[in-house]
């Protein structure tokens, strides 16, 4: 990115007015522990589709393989993606994710269905959004987040051992990305926003850029949720920063919630969480992997409900979390159990000692 492009960079909306949709999730967070749904992934594969499946009619002929692009089944298999949608909504989910992990350009070129972006978050949204409202009560509302995952390509590391200089994406086309995907789910009905997943913070930093840029275009200001990635034991992100470092890189967006996901199962993921939670400002989440991967398992990870339910009604007990759900391997037998564990327990209370955000 061009050093002089920040003198024309917009300033921070989240400084200026309320929100303009999901308004009520700042109270909601004080009062109780939100349920964060569970693993698209895990469940699409429970369906057990094939190559013609994931083509639909439309694709019949199209001229590669497309098995595993999940984002394209909320335009090929919708009732599929409502089903799970439903299942986590009556699990007790009181945040709904977009299926749209992977649904920019960037991610999308891998399939080269990078023209199909815009109409995968326009439909995985409405799906959502669909399912959503038919669960909502006035006692428990519940929400869509629109899903924005990290890209298969990273801003900040080469792809080159031999060249450290290289770069497969610069800041501006992950941006553009980034932007083009996030207006095609507010524009379908999205509340809040979750870049989630994050190896590399160039990369969230884009997004956040591209978010912002989106709210001074348009006059909206929705919630955004920031989850990073632990990848091993050094307790750092795949681009080298420790979690307190995360922090203090994206604290300037002023997210709703801050916290991690994936790669660690909960047991290994606790010191991390813990030191978040004496430094974020903001709400704190987790959402793990249901333990560690494990081929013979139905879900491919080893904990079944009851574990990870255990595990992370430690850390409500404990003080660390205002948002919980499941990452990889985690299903709606797996929400169920959280939503029940931790439906009695009070939220984290931000630290007296935390610096207002800048």
């Amino acid at each position: 990115m061009n050093p002089s492009a920040a003198i024309d960079a917009p300033k921070s909306a989240a400084a200026r007015r309320p929100y303009t949709r999901g308004a009520v999730l700042p109270t909601l967070l004080q009062q109780r522990i939100l349920i964060l749904d569970g693993a698209m992934g895990t469940m699409i594969q429970r369906y057990k589709l094939d190559e013609a499946a994931y083509r639909g009619a439309r694709f019949a002929d199209y001229g590669r393989d497309i098995k595993g692009n999940n984002e394209l089944l909320s335009i090929t298999q919708p009732h599929v993606i409502r089903e799970i949608h439903d299942k986590y909504l009556a699990a007790g989910a009181d945040i709904l994710e977009t299926n749209t992990f992977g649904a920019t350009t960037v991610a999308q070129a891998d399939y080269g269905m990078e023209s199909l972006a815009v109409e995968m978050n326009m439909q995985s949204a409405k799906l959502a959004r669909e399912a959503c409202d038919a669960y909502s009560t006035p006692d428990k509302p519940r929400f869509v987040a629109g899903a924005i995952g990290p890209t298969p390509k990273t801003a900040s590391i080469s792809p080159d051992v031999n060249d450290p200089a290289a770069r497969n994406v610069t800041f501006d086309e992950l941006r553009a990305a980034y932007y083009e995907q996030a207006k095609a789910l507010m524009d379908a009905g999205c509340d809040l926003f979750l870049v989630e997943t994050i190896f590399d913070t160039l990369n969230a930093k884009a997004a956040l850029f591209a978010l912002d840029q989106l709210f001074e275009d348009t006059g909206e200001l929705l919630p955004i949720m920031i989850s990073g990635t632990v990848t091993d034991a050094s307790g750092r992100i795949l681009s080298g920063q420790t979690v307190e470092a995360f922090w203090n890189s994206l604290r300037h967006a002023r997210p709703l919630t801050f916290g991690l996901n994936c790669a660690l199962g909960a047991a290994l993921m606790r010191p991390y969480i813990a030191e978040l939670s004496k430094l974020c400002d903001t709400y704190v989440s987790c959402y793990p992997n249901a333990g560690l991967p494990n081929p013979m398992s139905d879900t491919g990870f080893d904990e079944t409900p009851d574990v990870t339910s255990s595990l992370l009604k430690e850390f409500a007990q404990a003080g660390l979390v205002n948002l919980a759900g499941g990452c990889c391997g985690t299903t709606p037998e797996h929400i169920a159990e959280i939503a029940k564990a931790l439906a009695d327990v009070k939220p984290r209370k931000w630290p007296s000692h935390y610096r207002e955000a800048a």
